[in-house]
């Protein structure tokens, strides 16, 4: 039988041209077919292979071009945590519309402080985001009437403090190891009954979690925290914020001053006659010519007398919320439809994960406050509502306060610091920030003592009350009605 012979030709590789001879993804292959059929066909022997060469670089083009446009989608802006310092004029409801520009956009606060003066408010809030929306937020913050200065201080080197009240268990057998952990903290106890210790710490975040975690092996019965406030570190120099400010305050800031330029001084600054220039300060107020400087930096925070004839005063309210996004906002238009202005508000983490505690200081009567518990009880996050008002109870507040000095006026301001137990947490060659815990008195004492050597910035918490479990009323202790 004849043997029929196919003879294959060998496939040779194109050469590749120089537009597919580097592709990004992918590589040209080429495919070689017999001409002639094994007993079928009869060609030449030197008959060349067909060749079909597929490119894969059209596919691999469109392929690429669409990761390029996709990679910044795939890379996520990073996530991060930051505290804006909002500025603003006190009027109703003025919480509950910055509350909802961050309901709004889904935003959970983390924390929120609001210290009020006599007709303005610092708030201090912490949330969660990218740089880029929380820009569009504070841009949406700004819009708002009323709102003064929206600044984001993350990023710049700060003084960041939170006020915490915890409630413990504590039996006479593990007592002494509580006190031996408040020791170490630094904490402060301000109540004791015989099962229980209520303890005030103040600190960074981190500080209020490792106390936490210390204390949770004896039961904690109750927690109320503060919203972070913060304050700029000062820096050194001409090129300090509040350098022209200290500088009016003290001509010779560089030199040595007479015993008697910082009395002088202070008595122009209380008048309203001094020529300090209000750019050094970070609040954008109007001159000083229109309106008393007390308005500015007052220390009375328009608080109510107990003795009101029309049975009008301050109430302390305690709630219990969900911590999720838009409570905030659904608990502060509660105030806000019926008119209520809050002087005080306090947010932060409770005892319980997923739970936060609001504390909150309305003016009222008992009778338009009960009938407001009682709205306050029909929201569906709210789990308990307390008017502390009528029971003995712990408060607390915490102040952060900035003031003008130099090397000769810093040792008076040290010794007014330490007679109020106040702490130096940070010092240039101009101010000098004092922290200060305790009721409104002594808030109020402070500043007005503090005054005539110039105040640069003020940055105070909400008040947190807790009540007391030895049932101790300090209001009757003091021979005086409370607040004055």
């Amino acid at each position: 039988m004849a043997a029929v012979s196919a003879r294959l030709t060998p496939v040779q590789v194109l050469k590749q041209s120089p537009e597919s001879a580097t592709p990004k993804i992918g590589f040209p292959k080429t495919l070689g077919f017999p001409t002639t059929v094994p007993g079928l066909i009869s060609k030449p022997k030197n008959s060349e292979a067909t060749r079909l060469v597929v490119s894969a670089n059209s596919v691999v083009d469109d392929s690429t071009s669409s990761l390029a446009d996709s990679a910044p989608s795939t890379t996520r802006r990073k996530v991060r945590r930051h505290s804006i310092s909002v500025f603003v004029g006190d009027e109703s409801g003025m919480i509950n519309r910055i509350a909802g520009v961050f309901a709004r956009r889904g935003y959970n606060i983390e924390s929120l402080a609001v210290g009020l003066n006599k007709d303005k408010a610092l708030f201090t809030i912490v949330v969660s985001g990218t740089e880029r929306v929380l820009k569009q937020v504070m841009e949406q913050l700004q819009k708002l009437v009323n709102v003064l200065k929206v600044e984001d201080i993350s990023k710049e080197p700060q003084v960041e403090r939170e006020l915490m009240l915890i409630k413990i268990n504590a039996d006479p057998v593990y007592r002494a190891e509580v006190m031996w952990l408040v020791d170490i903290f630094r904490a402060r106890i301000v109540d004791i009954s015989e099962n229980s210790l209520t303890i005030e710490v103040t600190g960074d975040p981190g500080k209020m979690v490792a106390v936490q975690r210390n204390l949770s092996k004896f039961g904690i019965k109750e927690i109320a925290r503060t919203g972070k406030i913060a304050l700029r570190r000062e820096k050194m120099g001409e090129s300090a914020p509040f350098w022209r400010y200290s500088a009016a305050s003290y001509p010779d800031l560089e030199g040595s001053m007479p015993a008697d330029i910082s009395v002088g001084k202070g008595k122009r600054t209380l008048n309203g006659e001094s020529n300090t220039s209000v750019r050094g300060d970070v609040y954008p107020v109007e001159p000083t010519d229109d309106f008393p400087l007390t308005q500015v930096l007052d220390a009375h925070w328009g608080v109510l007398d107990d003795e009101d004839t029309s049975g009008l005063r301050s109430h302390t309210l305690s709630m219990l919320v969900n911590d999720s996004p838009g409570v905030l906002n659904i608990v502060t238009g509660v105030f806000a439809r019926r008119g209520y202005n809050i002087q005080s508000l306090a947010v932060g983490h409770a005892e319980v994960e997923g739970l936060s505690r609001i504390t909150t200081v309305v003016p009222g009567t008992d009778e338009s406050i009960s009938k407001l518990v009682q709205q306050l009880y029909k929201l569906v996050d709210l789990h308990e509502v307390r008017d502390l008002t009528h029971l003995p109870f712990a408060e607390r507040e915490l102040m952060l306060i900035k003031i003008a000095v130099n090397a000769a006026a810093r040792r008076d301001v040290l010794d007014i610091a330490s007679i109020f137990r106040a702490k130096a947490v940070d010092v240039s060659d101009h101010t000098i920030t004092l922290e200060l815990t305790g009721d409104l008195h002594k808030m109020v004492a402070l500043q007005r003592l503090l005054e005539p050597y110039g105040i640069c910035e003020v940055a105070r918490t909400g008040r947190v009350a807790m009540v007391r479990e030895s049932g101790v009323d300090s209001r009757y202790l003091r021979g005086y009605s409370y607040p004055v």
